[in-house]
């Protein structure tokens, strides 16, 4: 069973997962990608290109999370959410809004 019972309450568990700068910068990477190759294949309608959106989505992120945040990305046990998140973190940190949000971290 789910331990959130809504995305407003896991997002702020998502944002503590993601406290390491260069961690969060490969997530912003992967996901700006996504949409630019999404948006050429759009274009151009060479729908080959489309099998890259999970390997560059998913592996800026991972790389983030093993060689710099050092722990399991949260979308292995709620991919849903995640996915979501990564989303919504992008667009508070391109509106300003994340250093709000994130957690502070605890000495």
């Amino acid at each position: 069973m789910n331990k959130f019972s809504s995305f407003a309450e896991f997002y702020p568990y998502y944002l503590s997962e993601h406290q390491n700068p260069v961690c969060r910068a490969l997530h912003y990477t992967g996901s700006t990608l996504v949409i630019a190759v999404l948006l050429y294949a759009l274009i151009t309608q060479q729908w080959a290109w489309l099998w890259l959106l999970p390997v560059i989505g998913y592996g800026f992120a991972w790389v983030g999370h093993f060689a710099f945040e050092h722990n399991k990305p949260a979308t292995f046990q709620y991919p849903f959410y995640s996915l979501a998140a990564d989303w919504v973190m992008l667009k508070d940190f391109l509106t300003g809004q994340l250093k709000h949000k994130l957690p502070v971290k605890s000495a």
